[in-house]
């Protein structure tokens, strides 16, 4: 994520900010732009063309400050929720913002590293809304379902030490979800899917099946050779979703540590994203866990890149900016 700053008083910004907290100025969220411009009065923004755009609707509902074309209407980030709980679901309506705050930041990087994401949807579901049964997180055909419990710490760090995990947020599973999407979207050529056997394995494996062995049996002993974590292990799609994730993690936190001059990266220094994870990633993500530690808090990034998952980041790096 680029740094933002008030374009009135050059005072730094966070990218969920909608009022400038230094000079009072009222913003919104420029997608064309990618950037954080001021809006006046009535909620207004003039771009360079002269049309006018105001700020989603939904402000005051999930927090969105993205600008949209009509007045009164919600903006193109607020269209890609399909479904999203009831006025009368007051937990769910309590949780939403959080998710919807993650998946604006998703769209961002997407739109940075120039990834497709027409005929993509999202449905934020709450466990109160389907009679307190449980809501599975995944994706379907280029519908993606997330459970807004999620959204609960309390609740969340508990999933997390029952499975295992050493790492389980919001943007981790929307992530993980919207590679399963682009993976359908854009290893379709014989060629790229050939080279996705070869570094995954082979997706025609029966999934349910393989769901149930993970279960039963755990990871492999030697998962840690070639894996990124033990979910991956489950399916060559597990695999290629966690790659996925992963990759934007490290892209995003790379961008993120350079727009705040904490790392350098030249345009045209690194040849690949192997380079990227070695000559930056690896000491930035091993100075941040000693930073967190040093505040008595968890790792930032608690994994470990083995050769065979570099060239898995490689591979799913490739394919942005493709179609």
């Amino acid at each position: 994520m680029r740094s933002f700053a008030c374009r009135v008083c050059s005072s730094p910004l966070f990218f969920e900010n909608s009022v400038c907290v230094s000079c009072g100025t009222a913003l919104g969220f420029s997608r064309a732009e990618r950037d954080i411009v001021p809006v006046d009065e009535l909620g207004q923004y003039v771009d360079s063309t002269g049309l006018v755009w105001h700020v989603c609707c939904n402000l005051n509902l999930s927090g969105c400050t993205w600008l949209a074309p009509l007045e009164g209407g919600q903006c193109v980030a607020c269209d890609l929720t399909r479904t999203r709980p009831s006025e009368a679901d007051l937990e769910g309506i309590a949780q939403f913002p959080v998710a919807e705050a993650a998946k604006r930041h998703l769209i961002v990087e997407l739109d940075t590293l120039g990834f497709d994401i027409s005929g993509l949807v999202f449905d934020m579901l709450s466990s109160s809304d389907v009679s307190g049964e449980d809501v599975v997180i995944g994706h379907d055909d280029g519908v993606i379902t997330i459970d807004l419990a999620e959204t609960d710490d309390a609740r969340r760090e508990r999933i997390r030490h029952e499975l295992g995990e050493p790492y389980r947020t919001m943007l981790g599973h929307l992530r993980h979800e919207v590679g399963h999407y682009l993976e359908s979207q854009l290893v379709t050529t014989d060629e790229r899917l050939s080279r996705c056997r070869e570094l995954f394995g082979d997706e025609s494996a029966d999934y349910q099946a393989e769901i149930d062995r993970h279960y039963a049996q755990g990871p492999p002993p030697d998962w840690a050779d070639s894996y990124i974590t033990t979910y991956a292990t489950m399916h060559p799609f597990e695999d290629f979703a966690e790659t996925f994730a992963h990759y934007l993690h490290i892209s995003d936190t790379c961008d993120t540590a350079a727009a705040y001059g904490l790392v350098r990266i030249d345009a045209g220094a690194f040849e690949n994203f192997r380079d990227l994870v070695r000559g930056v990633w690896v000491p930035l993500s091993v100075a941040l866990n000693q930073i967190n530690r040093s505040m008595g808090k968890d790792d930032v990034y608690p994994f470990v890149i083995p050769a065979p998952v570099l060239d898995k980041l490689d591979f799913v790096a490739g394919l942005a900016g493709t179609s």
